[in-house]
């Protein structure tokens, strides 16, 4: 899975706190934004738009070296998120202006992706997700505000203070967002028991805690070593300013949601019925968020039939495979020996580690024979936070920072390291690593001559496809380490099938949580509590899971093509650099771009 989506979520819900009329210097990167267009129109829109997205999104600003908002959150109250839509709606009107029959091939493509992002997220405004969604794990407030601390570049006593400046504002967002969720339940929009649930364990697993044992009140700069550069007392002035805000507001704020949504939400709170099929609207939500991650106009029906073809195969093969592995007899014997042999899993977040940052290291001694162009930004092996790790996934990337301040991150999850399989450990790591996420990403943030929300943003259907199709083209690399770590491949890959299945389930057909889980059960060999984790992350997400075997089909069925038509001239390098060369574009606009390709070879 690609980064949790705080600074999306940012971007939909947010605005940034500076006055009305206040005027900020350009952006340092307003070159880059408008990188590589021709025509001046565009060139204004594209331009307005990057200053829209940094305004509104101010901490994912700051990750991408724009400075000019380093003291300030993006607030969610219900003013500022209409002025973002407003803002949002005026681009599109103005792209809807341009003459695109006068548009260079490049600048059509970004005209066609600028206005296909915005689009989509205008329709997924009828969801009123930030009225109802109660978040967990890292996408939590909690979670995102913990982030924040930790990963805001600090080197000089400047940038302490900027941090300190943002989350002396934090306790607003708190109520910000309790403010929102009580419009939710005015208006009859509530999340469900089981999400209300967890949150509340979280809180109260965090509220449980002295406020200075939190991660956000101990970063690293916190620490003096010896050799301070900054003027004498500034860093544990900064230090202790940071724990009063966290012990005096944040935690006083977060005491203020847990009890919000004890009190108030819970009663409320849907019971079976979770997805979006439970709630008003909730059809038309659910085809607004296939647009936005698919990126194709495919029904719930259409995916969900497709689902159980791909559960279909999956199936045939896991048996195939586990009747040579184990001798069972059939696909439920061998996924009961892959569920329940202790064997199969780690024992200790010693040996998880251990594993994760040597598959990581194969891979990347292996790139250089598949791929021409590799990124120049390091990935690195992490563990996900104590304070996340209960209520998030397996394991999850975050992007580098485009100022190269920070390298691409594999988090890895090792809490219960019982219920960790060693066998899917491999596919894991090359998805969310190399040549996975880290390898589209980043070689998407360094490319040339191309607006900078191209190189920075883009459809979940490419960015969570080229990651499956990387699954399989670790096999073709010689990666796989056995037959055991080949049927965790393919434990992977019922996974994604099973995905299509659950959340058009849950969100289209009226399935309960308990009905998604026993189907996953079923068909793949994830255990208990990554079954639980992965469909509560259905519930809260809509569509999102979709995207992955979505996306994966498309980039193996255009490889087949290309091939066909290529047959000897066919290049496995040139392709990867053809997929890999204009950012996260949607589907259709990989294909146009592939077959161009194979026209160009061809001639």
């Amino acid at each position: 899975m690609h980064s949790p989506r705080a600074w999306i979520v940012a971007v939909a819900l947010a605005a940034c706190s500076q006055g009305k009329g206040h005027r900020m210097q350009p952006s340092p990167l307003a070159a880059d934004a408008v990188a590589g267009i021709t025509d001046a129109q565009l060139r204004a829109v594209v331009a307005d738009h990057w200053e829209h997205w940094m305004k509104w999104a101010p901490t994912w600003a700051t990750t991408l070296g724009d400075h000019r908002y380093d003291d300030r959150l993006a607030p969610r109250d219900a003013a500022a998120i209409a002025e973002a839509a407003a803002e949002r709606d005026a681009l599109l009107g103005r792209l809807a202006a341009l003459d695109e029959g006068k548009l260079g091939e490049i600048d059509r493509v970004t005209a066609a992706l600028l206005r296909g992002r915005l689009e989509a997220e205008r329709a997924v405004d009828a969801c009123k997700l930030h009225e109802w969604v109660v978040e967990t794990g890292g996408g939590s407030l909690f979670g995102e505000l913990s982030y924040l601390v930790e990963q805001h570049t600090v080197k000089t006593a400047a940038d302490a203070a900027n941090l300190v400046a943002r989350m002396d504002a934090a306790d607003r967002l708190v109520d910000d967002t309790i403010a929102n969720v009580g419009r939710g339940l005015a208006a009859g929009r509530v999340s469900s028991q089981e999400k209300v649930r967890r949150a509340l364990a979280q809180l109260e697993t965090e509220l449980g805690k002295p406020a200075g044992a939190w991660v956000m009140a101990t970063p690293a700069w916190t620490v003096v070593d010896g050799t301070d550069a900054w003027p004498a007392g500034e860093r544990a002035k900064l230090a202790a300013r940071l724990r009063e805000i966290v012990a005096t507001k944040l935690y006083p704020a977060f005491a203020r949601q847990r009890d919000f949504l004890r009190d108030r939400v819970m009663p409320a709170a849907r019971g079976e019925l979770e997805g979006l099929s439970g709630l008003a609207g909730g059809d038309a939500c659910y085809r607004a968020s296939i647009l936005l991650h698919v990126g194709l106009p495919r029904t719930p029906e259409e995916l969900h039939a497709l689902g159980r073809e791909e559960i279909a195969k999956t199936d045939r093969e896991i048996a195939a495979l586990g009747s040579r592995l184990f001798g069972t007899t059939d696909l439920a014997a061998t996924l009961k020996v892959l569920r329940e042999d202790p064997k199969l899993y780690f024992t200790t977040r010693e040996e998880i580690l251990a594993a994760s940052q040597a598959a990581l290291d194969r891979a990347k001694a292996a790139m250089a024979g598949y791929f021409s162009v590799l990124p120049k930004t390091d990935c690195v092996m992490r563990e996900i936070p104590a304070y996340e790790a209960p209520f998030t996934t397996i394991a999850y990337y975050r992007q580098p920072n485009y100022d190269g301040s920070k390298p691409g991150e594999y988090f890895v999850n090792t809490y219960q390291p019982e219920v960790r399989p060693r066998f899917e450990l491999e596919a894991l790591t090359w998805h969310e690593s190399i040549p996975g996420h880290h390898l589209q990403i980043a070689i998407a943030q360094e490319l040339g001559a191309l607006p900078a929300f191209r190189k920075l943003d883009g459809s979940t259907a490419y960015i969570e496809g080229w990651a499956l199709y990387t699954e399989r083209l670790a096999e073709e690399m010689g990666l796989y380490s056995s037959d055991l770590d080949r049927l965790g491949k393919l434990s992977y890959d019922a996974w994604r099938g099973s995905r299509l299945v659950v959340d058009t389930g849950l969100h289209a057909m009226k399935w309960t949580r308990a009905q998604a889980e026993a189907y996953m059960r079923e068909h793949t060999a994830l255990t208990e509590t990554n079954i639980s984790n992965e469909v509560d992350r259905y519930i809260g997400w809509p569509g999102q899971a979709l995207a992955y075997k979505v996306g994966q089909l498309e980039i193996v069925k255009l490889r087949a093509e290309a091939e066909a038509a290529l047959g000897a001239a066919f290049d496995l390098k040139g392709f990867h650099r053809v997929v890999l060369g204009s950012g996260a574009v949607t589907l259709p606009v990989l294909g146009e771009l592939v077959r161009a390709w194979v026209r160009d070879v061809k001639r």
